[in-house]
């Protein structure tokens, strides 16, 4: 079954490779999205596939690249319809 996750990770998660470590798992895992950074120090990640997938990329998510240190991940249901591969954002204003 096909689902869509919102999660928002916080901890020393930006200026550590974050985004582009989540591209490239989201993308091993076959998953659709993306993930941008928050003005707030967090990243915001929208992950689209399989339950399975999913799981493992939000486990995945609990340690990061290398230099991260997460201190919480949030996961939210999300009703955005994704299509096509995972990609990284511009960064949002909150």
């Amino acid at each position: 079954m096909i689902n869509t996750i919102r999660v928002i990770i916080s901890g020393r998660v930006q200026g550590v490779g974050y985004r582009a470590w989540a591209v490239e798992n989201a993308t091993h895992l076959g998953l659709g999205g993306w993930v941008r950074n928050r003005n707030d120090g967090s990243v915001e990640a929208v992950f689209s596939g399989e339950d399975a997938a999913i799981a493992n990329m939000i486990d995945l998510c609990k340690t990061g690249p290398g230099a991260a240190l997460v201190d919480s991940i949030e996961t939210y249901t999300c009703k955005e319809e994704i299509t096509g591969l995972f990609t990284a954002k511009p960064n949002v204003k909150i």
